[in-house]
């Protein structure tokens, strides 16, 4: 079953392009018509896309890996910021920090660094600094916080992100495909699909067009993200049952393992006797015949 339909994309606002004039050529497969100078987007193509975009995200969520949410664009950023939080996702919605994936260690210092500060603040040392030395970290501790305070918990690079806007967001594309992370993208008529893995055809500059998409999108994750907990849940159970079974029928094998044991002892003293015994009549006639001489 379709996540959306096409009367929920059109009351959106999902199917407006761009001006004919400013539009892509690579675009035109997602066209639909041109309507009073304007491009229309087909939404049954968009319905389609949305899902394939939706099944990929809910495996990588299903995995365990995390997925980054980037729009810097004034539309986006409540929706995004939004839907992120709602299922535990990174996300980006002030600028672009130019390195952000491809200089990823230095961004990882920069978030360590505002814990540092958290610190300071916590164990008593910030109070033992003079107050234009507090202003500084203050201001400093805010900026980390408007610009990496959404990435903190990202401990590594996503396994996916997801943009609105590619034209706006080119920066983030491009490092994305410089280390082959898939990118999911909200693409308008005037933008280039033929960099993005996922392209769902869709009004970028409309708030209610990001919205609905982003719904569809964040709910696949959160289905992803339930069914891993379920799994975990039973491999769980399953490990601590086997465990128990295991444990039952510990003491019967050990008694067996020492029988077999003792066992094979007496055999080998068994084995051993009669060769003790040969050797002794034999070192009998080795005397014997010494005396004889």
């Amino acid at each position: 079953m379709a996540r959306t339909n096409f009367e929920q994309l059109l009351e959106a606002g999902c199917h407006f392009g761009h001006l004919k004039r400013k539009w892509n050529p690579a675009m035109a497969p997602y066209i639909f018509m041109e309507r009073n100078g304007i491009h229309i987007i087909d939404l049954n193509k968009t319905v389609v896309k949305i899902d394939e975009a939706a099944e990929a995200l809910k495996a990588i969520a299903k995995s365990g890996r995390k997925i980054l949410f980037v729009s810097t664009k004034k539309q986006g950023k409540d929706a995004v910021a939004n839907k992120a939080q709602e299922i535990g996702m990174p996300y980006i919605t002030e600028r672009w920090a130019g390195g952000m994936l491809t200089n990823f260690p230095t961004i990882r210092k920069a978030v360590k660094k505002m814990g540092s500060i958290d610190k300071m603040m916590n164990d008593g040392t910030f109070d033992n600094i003079s107050k234009r030395e507090k202003l500084q970290i203050v201001r400093q501790r805010e900026k980390l916080e408007k610009n990496l305070g959404s990435i903190a918990d990202l401990t590594r690079l996503p396994s996916a992100i997801f943009v609105v806007d590619v034209m706006k967001e080119h920066i983030a594309v491009s490092e994305a495909q410089r280390l082959g992370i898939p990118v999911f993208a909200i693409v308008d008529t005037n933008s280039n699909p033929n960099n993005i893995d996922f392209v769902i055809p869709a009004n970028d500059d409309a708030s209610s067009s990001i919205e609905v998409i982003l719904g569809a999108v964040c709910e696949a994750i959160k289905e992803g993200l339930e069914e891993r907990k379920v799994e975990k849940a039973d491999e769980n159970a399953a490990a601590a049952q086997a465990e128990g079974e295991g444990e039952a029928p510990a003491p019967k094998e050990r008694r067996q393992r020492v029988r077999k044991t003792k066992a094979a002892e007496v055999e080998k003293v068994a084995e051993a006797k009669p060769e003790a015994k040969e050797e002794a009549p034999a070192e009998e006639a080795a005397t014997e015949a010494k005396d004889a001489e």
